[in-house]
């Protein structure tokens, strides 16, 4: 499965989550170390789901650009 993530540059940090996974998210430093670890937190959270008898949402989201 391949899941849509969104990064977030806030003020001292970035900020990564996954729209199709509430819960699934990541902070650090750079982007570079934000994407790392939103890697390694998306099977993590599926794992949980699994052990905890949820179901696993199914990936949803779309991503575009738009041009302006």
């Amino acid at each position: 499965m391949r899941y849509a993530i969104v990064i977030e540059k806030g003020p001292t940090s970035y900020g990564a989550y996954v729209p199709d996974l509430p819960g699934c998210v990541a902070v650090g430093k750079t982007a570079a170390e934000v994407k790392k670890l939103i890697a390694e937190a998306v099977p993590f959270h599926l794992e949980g789901l699994r052990e905890d008898g949820l179901p696993i949402p199914e990936p949803a989201t779309e991503c575009e650009y738009v041009e302006v």
